[in-house]
């Protein structure tokens, strides 16, 4: 057996809007959208930048020049009353650059 289970379901079929699971909107997300035309997104953990390209193209009808992807470490999280620690949920963010013709409107 694999060491890295991630190894063994790389060619599960993942729709679009399960590929896509939520725009992140802040100040500097904001500010790269506006001047770079580059928006963050939370992506499935095992979607890989051609599956994520093609979703973000399907989702909002734009053209995507550029994925670039980050699997964030999640946080340790200390409970007040409780005497303990626990930890967030790791998470995957991807970085996609569009043609300079084509935006995303958050609102």
């Amino acid at each position: 057996m694999p060491k890295n289970k991630d190894i063994t379901l790389t060619n599960l079929k993942l729709e679009p809007y399960q590929i896509i699971l939520r725009p992140i909107v802040t100040e500097k997300g904001y500010h790269r959208a506006e001047h770079q035309n580059t928006y963050y997104f939370e992506v499935h953990q095992l979607a890989n930048k051609a599956q994520i390209k093609d979703a973000v193209e399907f989702l909002f009808d734009v053209k995507v020049l550029n994925v670039r992807t980050q699997h964030r470490k999640g946080k340790t999280v200390y409970f007040r009353r409780k005497n303990r620690k626990g930890k967030r949920r790791d998470w995957k963010k991807a970085i996609v650059k569009l043609h300079s013709e084509s935006k995303i409107n958050y609102f």
